[in-house]
């Protein structure tokens, strides 16, 4: 059990904070899997072996090398097969990469859109030539050069650039109708905003209205999905589970009423008091002591 104090992060989740990169290496001695809760990260994986990669409401089965990219706002889940498995890495921030209007235009592209193809499939001399791209980021960072971010930077550029020429794989369609398909992408995705780890980094999604423009929806279309397939709307999902983070801020940090509502997206913290007594008949005082 946590004890009454800020929650603990690990020292790789602080590397990335302060950074707002890292790129490392996967080898298949079971280090295949970086553990890491920072979710406001862009991901590319190079990767050499069989998975299944689950992304949205798409799934795609590959053998051989691919090109993966993640994004922060969207749930994606990863499951590898084959015993031998290795490749690359490189996790970083929207600020760390958006310097100017030429990275955000990349942020948009289709590799990282909810409607794009995020799986691309490699070749053996586009491997060797990521490879080495990868290669240089590793040494880069771990170089003493004063403008390393700069070459990291457009190393990622680079990566991006080689991904927008190569033609993405067919993707298969998980079995579920449509409704069920938009259900578990939000209900992941909802549970991906959690848990709150540090005061200062808000919650970003707090209503069905923001959910549906990340997921590319009308919020109507959202609320109807959900509503069919669990029986509750879209905002009473958000809201029980905001609930339940907050009892567990409250229980388990030494974090002051203010900073946690502060740090679930709410205003004022009379509307967070407001907010837990509608919902647990007590106020966030009286339930943590």
């Amino acid at each position: 059990m946590e004890n009454k104090n800020t929650r603990s992060v690990s020292s790789f989740n602080n590397e990335l904070k302060l950074k707002g990169f890292n790129v490392f290496q996967i080898e298949s001695d079971g280090n295949a899997t970086k553990v890491y809760s920072r979710k406001d990260f862009y991901k590319i994986c190079l990767t050499t072996g069989k998975s299944k990669i689950h992304y949205a409401d798409k799934s795609f089965e590959q053998e051989g090398t691919v090109l993966f990219f993640g994004n922060p706002h969207i749930p994606y889940s990863w499951e590898t097969i084959s015993t031998t498995y290795r490749g690359f890495t490189c996790l970083f921030s929207e600020e760390f990469l958006k310097i100017s209007d030429r990275s955000e235009s990349i942020l948009q592209s289709p590799l990282f859109k909810i409607d794009g193809t995020p799986v691309l499939k490699i070749n053996q001399q586009q491997k060797e030539n990521l490879e080495a791209i990868f290669e240089k980021m590793l040494q880069e960072q771990a170089s003493d050069y004063t403008f390393k971010d700069d070459l990291i930077r457009n190393y990622i550029h680079l990566i991006i650039h080689e991904a927008l020429k190569i033609e993405p794989v067919k993707d298969e369609l998980l079995q579920m109708n449509a409704s069920a398909r938009l259900t578990a992408v939000f209900l992941e995705l909802l549970e991906r905003q959690f848990p709150i780890e540090t005061a200062d980094n808000p919650l970003k999604l707090r209503s069905a209205k923001d959910y549906a423009e990340v997921l590319s929806v009308h919020v109507n279309h959202l609320n109807r999905s959900v509503k069919e397939i669990t029986g509750k709307s879209t905002s009473t999902h958000i809201q029980e589970r905001i609930v339940h983070e907050a009892k567990a801020l409250l229980q388990h940090t030494n974090w002051n009423v203010n900073e946690i509502a502060y740090a679930l997206g709410f205003e004022y913290s009379t509307y967070f008091n407001n907010f837990i007594k509608r919902h647990t008949n007590t106020t966030p005082k009286a339930f943590r002591s």
